[in-house]
């Protein structure tokens, strides 16, 4: 089949692709819909990518004629196995949201009302700015609260978990589903986050009772509010959260609500008493068993990060000393997934060096394989951070580990 040139002024500039819904800036410049949405929605200065002067996401002009134009080129190109692009639909109004919302307070169409807004959310980046704009973030939030809250009077009443959130799961379900695929904006993820709590209390009893479904969208939730959340809001945060995060990383809900559980606690324990909140919550046997099944390397990464930041308080490396694997595993993954994995890994063993060898702990790291891997690490190719804290752990145990065959070799590391 001949190859087909798309002439120059029928691409974005953006995605260099062509365009299938042209929309006209401020500036004068036309791109494709989506790409420019989500350039506008990931861009921090809100610029036009081509001549850099500011613009706003509500600034988006529909180039019908350009549009007639491709879809009379893709036409006329149909020979050559261009198809037409179609007409795009008309975008979603604030009215038209606001009047779903008002909808959705009705419990007899609540459910379909959600339903649809789940599906406006799914379509586009115009979509999901425009109910933003129209307050759906703020109406689904209180509709989390208040069926949550309608849960747990029932628990008191009925003594029954499971029973009170069957009553509201399809509801939390789709509201919590909305709000996820709404990829809200920083400044309503921290509206969200500002309410006392309130919000962040709800998601946590929903990962405690709720169905799996429900349970992955509160913690991918979290971990979006989380990331916008200040140190203050950080170092407050319940032991009960904790607790329940680590459970969604035990019972493995989903990958995606594993990798958030991981960003969560990555970004949270660092935080006032945070660390010491999730040792309690048994995050560190957790992540081991996930560690020693993972086959993923961003997985392993993210876990042997959060295991090094553990692994800076004493309970942390109490707890991974406790396990029969600890050690082991985190030796064994050092040079096998990535030069930031083997960073991490080598951090942990430092951590446990300098403030838990005991003789038979020591012995166990020299049983295990751990001198022999640093030695390795000193010879590969890795960042200078990693052999700076190999070299510093051999050196701690150099008298213990003196008659091991890679310490024998002096070539082997710089003493």
């Amino acid at each position: 089949m001949e190859e087909v040139e798309i002439p120059s002024f029928f691409v974005c500039p953006i995605s260099l692709q062509l365009m299938k819904d042209p929309v006209t800036v401020p500036t004068g410049v036309t791109y494709d819909r989506e790409s420019i949405e989500r350039w506008l929605l990931s861009a921090k200065n809100g610029t036009c990518p081509v001549t850099k002067q500011a613009i706003s996401g509500r600034d988006l002009t529909p180039n019908h004629t350009l549009r007639r134009l491709i879809q009379a080129w893709c036409t006329l190109n149909a020979a050559h196995g261009i198809e037409r692009i179609p007409t795009p639909r008309t975008p979603i109004s604030k009215s038209q949201i606001a009047k779903l919302l008002r909808q959705t307070k009705s419990p007899d169409t609540r459910n379909e009302c959600l339903k649809r807004l789940r599906s406006i959310a799914a379509e586009n980046v115009t979509n999901r700015c425009c109910m933003e704009a129209a307050g759906a973030a703020d109406f689904l939030a209180t509709l989390v609260k208040n069926e949550t809250l309608a849960g747990s009077i029932l628990v008191d009443e009925t003594n029954s978990t499971y029973r009170s959130f069957e009553v509201t799961t399809r509801p939390l379900d789709e509201a919590l589903a909305v709000l996820y695929h709404l990829q809200l904006s920083q400044a309503s993820l921290k509206n969200l986050i500002g309410d006392d709590g309130a919000f962040v209390e709800s998601l946590t009893r929903i990962m405690h009772s709720g169905t799996c479904e429900s349970r992955a969208y509160a913690v991918m939730l979290l971990k979006s509010t989380f990331e916008v959340a200040d140190d203050i809001q950080l170092s407050s945060l319940r032991m009960e959260l904790f607790v329940e995060v680590v459970r969604v990383l035990r019972d493995q809900v989903s990958q995606k609500a594993t990798k958030s559980a991981l960003k969560l606690l990555t970004r949270a324990c660092p935080r006032g008493r945070n660390r010491a909140k999730a040792v309690e919550a048994s995050a560190v046997p957790v992540l081991i068993d996930l560690l020693i099944d993972s086959r993923e390397k961003r997985l392993s990464e993210m876990i042997l990060m959060l295991l090094d930041v553990l692994c800076r308080c004493a309970e942390g490396r109490a707890e991974l000393l406790k396990h029969g694997a600890g050690i082991a595993i985190v030796s064994k993954r050092i040079l096998r997934v990535s030069q930031t994995a083997s960073e991490r890994g080598v951090g942990i063993l430092l951590s446990i060096s300098k403030f838990a060898a005991t003789p038979s702990i020591v012995q166990e790291m020299l049983q295990v394989g751990v001198a022999a891997k640093l030695c390795l690490v000193l010879q590969v190719e890795g960042t200078s951070k990693t052999k700076e804290k190999a070299r510093e752990i051999l050196k701690l145990h150099a008298q213990a580990w003196k008659n091991s065959p890679c310490m024998r070799r002096e070539s082997a590391f710089p003493m």
